[in-house]
């Protein structure tokens, strides 16, 4: 079958009209006409045409969520900082922030920005609507078994759990919606999280476990059985922050058991799969076809209208989210070509905490493998560079490394960790290296645990000062997170196609079951099992095993070690009560922690919703905005 994006295309003229009725979340009054008669009814009189309905539920999936980003960018479309960032691993670039506080800093002590969240608001009732139509109108399709109506229907219950879920963990209780309505409601009412999960979420990913297909998910972009049931397992153990007596621990056990059970027999009952190395895991060559991924949304480029107008040439950006700006050094400049090795950009948002790069040393002081795996620490020059004065100044270099020459893909910048094995000897000599080196040690404070915003120079001159007052140059290259990297995206110039106009991000893989089941574990069974689950992954991936006694503790660090940069850790943080006060991220990230408020772990409902409710909406609006 065709991917989705390509399938929704003849829905999108009218999507937001049927949308915004079908989910009663509209204050205006659309009058639409409709010629042809075409109707949602005349939509399910066939199994074919029944077949756009279902797509219509991808729709917001693939505009706002997991990847996507249009030609509004960051702005209005990051899901992976509303996932990834205000955590414990990631602070924006250079630990500064100007336009991007609600992002990165909790709104750096200003008044919310309660806005920013308005695609997102939008985009789940969308994708809830959609759902909700194709549930409703199932029974009118001639389906030749009931097996088959069920199967096509269960990717429909597995979106509107999927939107449900995020819904309410950004927002916490929201507005349940289950089937069509062209009624307006202006005083909406919200109903508590666990309600949610025991009424909509679990249910519907209960029906979606029992009847999608197994299928060879290797090469579509929709879900399969495997893919229901590791989200049963996450959603399971997420409810742990809503009931305090975890009765559910046990069904998120059993659910990552099943897949765990089956990749470990070789995907024989869900065609589920753990790579024997780490490495596979972002391997390009696997990116299209992952094994591994139990969920992945793939996305479609075109051209035209679908392509260069509407910015979509450029729809999954996450790579460039992780990359710091090596553009400040001279031996690299920027351009097409460069970006399309896609090694650094000035579009960089993401650089890592103190404590994330921490969790990579082992206790015997050497570094877990999937530290140089997960990061690009190196940058080869792509144009010839002479090193000038003003550089050797800038960047404390001794005297002599003035007129030192690098040539074009030679090393030109290096960033250096204490645990390197050859860190030594090269921090010892780095300012009188042909190449720019960075040292750990320059960037980030062991003992704040923060970003170095200040540096002291060893040869001070004009402007740079040994008083540890001037501004340090260094932080402006950092370890970027490449498990996003991936020549299939398009870039600016949509003619550079990158074999191919597809490309992959893995929304869900098996790895993390294994990281479910330890915490499940610890709920249930007093983590008696627990190092086993998260051993078999420290194993894969070449780390020292773990031993002791396992905490949550012990989880989380695993879950950030593995799973950094893939849309968990904000739901870690809360459903693991570590966002119930501000002294988890005290420790961990001082500069977040002055900026936290505990009713932050809840997004703000965006003001442009609730001022069409009656009264304003006031009431409808999350504590604290």
């Amino acid at each position: 079958s065709l991917d989705y994006i390509g399938k929704v295309l003849v829905l999108i003229f009218f999507a937001s009209a049927l949308m915004a009725a079908a989910t009663n979340f509209t204050a205006c009054s659309l009058d639409e006409v409709n010629p042809g008669e075409f109707t949602m009814d005349s939509l399910a009189e066939t199994e074919e045409t029944y077949e756009k309905i279902i797509n219509n539920c991808y729709f917001a999936m693939e505009r706002y969520f997991y990847g996507a980003s249009g030609a509004s960018g960051i702005e209005s479309n990051n899901w992976m900082a509303m996932t990834e960032a205000t955590t414990d691993l990631w602070t924006y670039q250079r630990n500064k922030s100007t336009s991007y506080t609600q992002w990165f800093w909790f709104y750096a002590g200003a008044s919310p920005n309660t806005t920013y969240t308005d695609n997102f608001w939008s985009g789940i009732y969308d994708g809830i609507g959609a759902c909700n139509i194709a549930i409703s109108k199932v029974d009118k399709v001639p389906f030749k078994t009931e097996e088959a109506r069920n199967a096509k229907v269960a990717e429909a219950h597995f979106l509107r759990a999927v939107y449900y879920f995020n819904a309410v963990e950004q927002f916490g209780g929201v507005t349940v919606l289950t089937e069509p309505t062209t009624e307006k409601n202006y005083h909406p009412e919200r109903t508590e999280p666990m309600k949610i999960y025991e009424d909509i979420i679990l249910p519907d990913l209960e029906f979606a476990a029992k009847w999608l297909p197994i299928g060879n998910d290797a090469t579509t972009t929709t879900p399969t059985r495997k893919a229901a049931i590791g989200f049963l397992a996450k959603a399971y153990l997420q409810t742990i922050e809503y009931d305090t007596s975890k009765k559910y621990a046990t069904k998120a056990l059993e659910y990552a058991k099943m897949l765990i059970d089956d990749a470990e027999a070789g995907g024989a009952k869900y065609n589920t799969h753990l790579y024997a190395s780490y490495v596979d895991v972002f391997k390009e060559s696997n990116n299209y076809e992952n094994k591994e991924a139990l969920w992945k949304h793939r996305w479609f480029s075109g051209n035209g209208s679908h392509g260069s107008s509407s910015g979509n040439y450029r729809l999954n950006r996450n790579d460039e989210y992780f990359l710091c700006n090596v553009f400040n050094f001279g031996a690299i400049t920027d351009t097409q070509e460069f970006r399309l090795a896609w090694e650094g950009g000035p579009n960089g948002l993401f650089m890592p905490t103190q404590h994330l790069l921490s969790l990579y040393v082992q206790e015997d002081g050497t570094l877990d493998p999937r530290f140089h795996e997960s990061f690009t620490t190196e940058w080869k020059a792509n144009t010839a560079y002479t090193w000038d004065k003003g550089t050797v100044n800038r960047f404390d270099r001794e005297s002599n490394v003035e007129g030192k020459k690098i040539e074009v893909g030679q090393l030109a910048i290096k960033f250096i960790m204490p645990q390197d094995e050859n860190y030594a000897e090269e921090s010892a000599k780095k300012l009188e290296k042909d190449y720019l080196v960075v040292d750990y040690k320059d960037v980030y404070d062991d003992a704040k645990k923060n970003v170095k915003m200040n540096y002291s120079y060893s040869n001070p001159s004009e402007g740079y000062t040994s008083d540890g007052k001037s501004e340090n140059l260094f932080n402006f290259f950092y370890p970027s997170l490449n498990k996003h990297n991936s020549s299939n995206y398009y870039v600016a110039n949509a003619s550079k196609k990158r074999n191919g106009n597809l490309n992959a991000t893995f929304i869900m893989r098996t790895a993390e079951m294994y990281l479910i089941a330890a915490e499940a574990d610890i709920y249930v069974n007093g983590g008696s099992n627990a190092l086993k689950y998260i051993n078999k992954i420290r194993t894969r991936a070449g780390a020292n095993p773990l031993v002791g006694v396992p905490t949550i503790n012990t989880v989380l660090d695993e879950r950030a070690r593995e799973l950094c940069g893939e849309y968990a850790r904000f739901y870690d943080l809360k459903r693991t009560g570590m966002l119930k006060d501000n002294s988890y991220l005290e420790e961990h990230h001082p500069d977040l922690a002055q900026f936290f408020k505990p009713e932050y772990a809840l997004r703000p409902i965006s003001t442009n919703f609730t001022s069409t409710l009656e009264g304003g909406g006031g009431y409808y609006q999350n504590p604290g905005y």
